[in-house]
C-alpha cells in the first residue's frame, strides 16, 4: 500500500479477519494518506465501524475531507463539535422541534440538513447519503413520525431548489435514514464545514450527493 521504508515500519493496514483492534488512538497515529487508504480498504471490506472512525478522524484534519464550503462562525473551533440545536442556530435555522428536528429552512429559503457520518456512502468520486425512504412493511416507522414527515418536507423543498446544505453529525443513535431511530443526546454536529448537497429522488427515496 505504501512504498519505501514506511511500508516496513507499519504493519499491513487491514490484516486478515476482523479489524476491531483498530482503536481511535491507533488510527489517529496514522498519517492522512494512510488513513485515507485504510478508509478505502475498510469500505471495500465492509468494515463499517472502522470506516466511520476513519471518516471522523479525517474530518478533523485540514485536508482530510473532500471539497466543501467552510462556514466562518465565531465561538466554534475546528476541533470542537456542537449540539444539533447550536449548529442550526449558527446557520440561521430555527428548528421546528429542538428534540427531533434534523433539518430546517433558513430565511433565504435554503434547506439545511443534518447527516450522520455513518450513513455516508462512497459512489465513485462522490459521496451520497439516504435522506428519506417510505415505511414499507413497517421497516422504517420513523418515516411516518412527525420528524420523518418533516424530513420528507425538507427533501421536497431541497429537490425543488436543486441543492441543500449538509452538516455532518457524529455520535448518538443511528440516523432515521439508517434504522428509523432518532439521534440521541450525545450527537454532535460539525458546524464549520458545510457540504453542498445535490438532492435527487430515486423512485420513492430521497438521496443527497456531493463531491
Amino acid at each position: 500500500m505504501f512504498s519505501g521504508a514506511k511500508l516496513k515500519e507499519r504493519p499491513a493496514l487491514l490484516p486478515r479477519g476482523r479489524v476491531s483492534n483498530w482503536s481511535r488512538e491507533r488510527l489517529d497515529q496514522l498519517s492522512t494518506p494512510e488513513l485515507r487508504a485504510l478508509l478505502d480498504n475498510a469500505e471495500r471490506l465492509n468494515e463499517s465501524e472502522v470506516a466511520a472512525l476513519c471518516r471522523e478522524l479525517l474530518g478533523t484534519r485540514p485536508r482530510g475531507r473532500g471539497p466543501a464550503q467552510r462556514a466562518k462562525h465565531s465561538g466554534v473551533t475546528r476541533e470542537g463539535l456542537v449540539t444539533r440545536g447550536k449548529a442550526f442556530e449558527l446557520h440561521g435555522v430555527k428548528p421546528r422541534n429542538r428534540m427531533w428536528s434534523r433539518g430546517g429552512v433558513r430565511a433565504d429559503g435554503a434547506v439545511v440538513l443534518a447527516l450522520r457520518v455513518e450513513d455516508v456512502q462512497r459512489a465513485g468520486a462522490a459521496s451520497q447519503c439516504l435522506l428519506w425512504a417510505p415505511n414499507t412493511a413497517n421497516e422504517r416507522p420513523w418515516s411516518d413520525s412527525p420528524a420523518g414527515q418533516e424530513r420528507l418536507e425538507h427533501c421536497r423543498l431541497a429537490l425543488e431548489r436543486g441543492v441543500a446544505d449538509g452538516l455532518l453529525a457524529y455520535g448518538g443513535a443511528a440516523t432515521p435514514a439508517a434504522s428509523g431511530a432518532i439521534g440521541g443526546k450525545a450527537e454532535r454536529l460539525d458546524a464549520q464545514t458545510v457540504l453542498k448537497l445535490e438532492v435527487e429522488r430515486r423512485d420513492e427515496e430521497y438521496w443527497a450527493r456531493w463531491l
